[in-house]
């Protein structure tokens, strides 16, 4: 033992000799900290001073063996020369670090994953009870690929664990990527191996056993992992190392739990809580399904048999199953009830309403469905359409279901259910439990008050989603009252035209007077109690925004759950290894109650202010008819107006008509009588008719008379 003691203390201090020789600039290249240590050494984060580029180096430790020393270097070739987006790159190592190396083996320089690793998001309170559905679907997305292109590469990962898995941000999305290929082994040589490596936790039965295995212990590593992260602990009596128990499990069970009498037992499902969708009522999840495939204890069964059209294991066929479904998650706004739908990729509007109407028996005519911006679901598209790409969960894309034949939601609405280890030590405040079992139960009463906080937060964005409808619906009345106005103005000018323009002439348009101006003024008073109308609801939404209600009231519900992970922390603190102990849960239980009581409170508010907004959306839903009406109204004012103007027109034309006609005839009497004069008095010269040539001197009185007479002829003509 003392032996041991001096190694693990001369191992420290060249640790410590390392990180002083690395506590250095070497070049550009400036070190920042130490990330981590592995099986074979320690990782180092580097940054480059000019262009701010950042890698991760691992060195070897300085007293590896000759064995490690060859799989030190066969995770040096194994790395170089693969090249995926779920495996972490290798990169050059810069000239400048090469030189800080201890010993003959070269460095390993890669990518260097900001976000940490997958050990570090499962330690977060919070997800004490499993990640969230877009998160876990993530994860089976990029490990699964990743795994798969090692498969391929014919290369078994053989230590696969959240430790394992970092995740990088890559244009605002996380990537999960594999690390630390170490034990990975090349499967160039057979497909068979004996060597017992990998963290016990995570390996196969048949490595306990000593025996031959191939690429399906990964399998069980993967949906060892996968179950945790739903779940947040192992499958198969998570709190002690596997031991021969768990050989009695059968093919479909997928997880082992040891109860107050030792005993061990089996299920084919997922334990709640968990924050998995249920697509129908009593189904098996996809996931379990998954499960089962990936920890049968068969080795040779796990992860299923070919599948002859992929020429890959069922796992992976059922692992992109699950990943391409179209899953539309529809929260019933009048039940707070989430119901979740596999959707046909050209499933349409009217087929989606007709399954909710099954589940919420709420009939089509009356549902509307309201993305989180307030758009309703476009019924000329297929609603798989409307979905964000690649795998989402409940927790990220959700569709709220509104009952267009209600005004005030009053419920009953549905409550999370509790789990029965949570509602135990509610009915059991003051009993005294082992930490070891406590803790379980407090990390569920936190994922519980997580829950209802989350479930507010999805009710009010429901909320918010029907205030911006609203919203929209009265920029649409805000258009429709600028254009009737606009044509009110419009038809009021050409009123006040038309009546100046009949003034001098009433008396003979008395009928049109009488039907036609009276009516025209009873439309535009019409128009104005629409706009008093309109005044108002505008009124009332500005006092909706405004309303402190319209907010989000989650700061005590927020306080509370910053409350329960502070407990959950220190009963941590106080669970040694292994736990020993007993407490009770009464500030666990008091912080429960007074959570529920809270969400209560501000769900009441949430409603009532959700009703003010629907009464004003279905008064202004009412109002376009009415404004439509009006609309038309106006149009058939103008109409009349034209058609009363071209009839004044077509009179007026016509009396001109009769005019010139008889003036016409007029002038042609003045011409014959000038004629007679002119040939009874051919002396007389006239302007008029300059062949006559005879002097006017004769007859000077005749000569007024006559020309006098041509002038006002002359003037008639005109």
């Amino acid at each position: 033992m003392e032996r041991e003691g001096e190694k693990e203390v001369e191992r420290d201090k060249g640790v410590e000799r390392v990180l002083v020789k690395q506590n250095q600039v070497c070049g550009l290249w400036e070190l920042k900290e130490r990330l981590g240590t592995g099986g074979f050494g320690h990782v180092f984060l580097y940054q480059h001073l000019e262009t701010s580029e950042k890698i991760a180096v691992k060195m070897c430790r300085l007293e590896l063996n000759s064995k490690n020393r060859e799989r030190w270097s066969r995770e040096i070739q194994i790395m170089k020369k693969l090249s995926h987006d779920n495996v972490v790159r290798a990169r050059d190592v810069p000239e400048e670090i090469s030189l800080i190396a201890l010993n003959d083996l070269p460095l390993l320089a890669m990518e260097y994953c900001c976000r940490g690793d997958l050990r570090k998001l499962l330690n977060e309170p919070e997800n004490c009870c499993g990640l969230k559905e877009s998160q876990v679907l993530s994860l089976l997305s990029h490990v699964g690929s990743g795994i798969q292109y090692l498969h391929e590469n014919k290369i078994i990962h053989r230590d696969l664990k959240p430790e394992n898995i970092v995740l990088q941000e890559i244009s605002g999305k996380l990537i999960h990527k594999i690390i630390d290929l170490g034990y990975a082994k090349d499967l160039d040589q057979g497909s068979l191996c004996t060597s017992f490596v990998g963290t016990l936790q995570y390996l196969a039965p048949e490595l306990f056993e000593n025996k031959p295995y191939t690429v399906s212990v990964d399998y069980w590593s993967f949906g060892t992992m996968v179950f945790e992260c739903t779940c947040g602990f192992r499958p198969f009596l998570h709190n002690m190392q596997p031991v021969h128990k768990v050989r009695n499990k059968g093919p479909k069970d997928i997880m082992a739990l040891e109860d107050m009498n030792g005993e061990v037992r089996f299920s084919t499902r997922l334990p709640y809580p968990n924050n998995l969708s249920r697509y129908t009522q009593n189904s098996q999840i996809p996931v379990e399904s998954l499960l089962q495939m990936l920890l049968l204890w068969d080795p040779a069964a796990r992860g299923g048999w070919m599948d002859p059209e992929t020429q890959t294991p069922r796992c992976y066929t059922a692992l992109q199953n699950i990943l391409n479904m179209k899953v539309l998650h529809v929260l019933d706004m009048t039940s707070a009830q989430l119901h979740s739908l596999v959707l046909g990729s050209e499933e349409g509007l009217h087929s989606l309403q007709q399954r909710v109407e099954v589940q919420t028996h709420i009939p089509p005519l009356s549902q509307e469905m309201l993305l989180e911006t307030g758009v309703s679901l476009d019924p000329r598209r297929p609603p798989a359409h409307c979905l964000p790409e690649g795998p989402r969960g409940w927790d990220s894309s959700i569709i709220y279901l509104f009952d267009k034949s209600l005004t005030k939601y009053s419920g009953p609405f549905t409550a999370r259910p509790l789990p029965d280890s949570v509602n135990f030590i509610v009915r059991e405040t003051k009993t005294q439990l082992p930490l070891s079992a406590l803790r379980k139960v407090w990390g569920e009463a936190l994922s519980y008050i997580c829950g209802l906080r989350e479930d507010y937060s999805r009710l009010y964005q429901g909320q918010r989603a029907a205030m911006l409808s609203l919203l929209r619906y009265n920029t649409n009345l805000t258009r429709f009252k600028n254009m009737l106005f606009s044509q009110s103005q419009q038809l009021r000018a050409k009123l006040a035209f038309f009546s100046a323009s009949i003034q001098q002439d009433l008396q003979h348009y008395q009928q049109q007077s009488q039907n036609g101006i009276c009516t025209l003024s009873l439309c535009v008073s019409d128009v104005g109690y629409l706009d008093e109308e309109i005044v108002c609801l505008h009124t009332e939404i500005v006092e909706l925004q405004r309303s402190p209600f319209a907010r989000k009231q989650a700061d005590v519900m927020e306080q509370l759950e910053k409350k329960a992970i502070e407990l959950y922390k220190q009963l941590k603190a106080k669970c040694p290894d292994p736990p020993h102990g007993y407490s009770d849960s009464s500030e666990m239980v008091k912080t429960i109650l007074q959570t529920v009581q809270n969400q209560d409170r501000i769900l009441r508010d949430l409603y009532t202010h959700l009703s003010k907004i629907l009464e004003c959306k279905r008064r202004i839903v009412a109002l376009f008819p009415k404004l439509e009406g009006a609309v038309e109204n106006i149009k058939g004012a103008e109409s009349a107006i034209m058609a009363m103007q071209m009839k004044r027109q077509r009179e007026f034309w016509h009396l001109l008509k009769i005019a010139c006609v008889s003036k016409t005839r007029t002038c042609w009497l003045l011409d014959v009588i000038l004629l007679l004069l002119h040939l009874f008095f051919p002396f007389f010269l006239s302007s008029s008719y300059p062949l006559l040539s005879i002097s006017p001197l004769l007859f000077p009185s005749l000569f007024l008379f006559l020309t006098i007479f041509s002038a006002w002829r002359d003037t008639m003509v005109k």
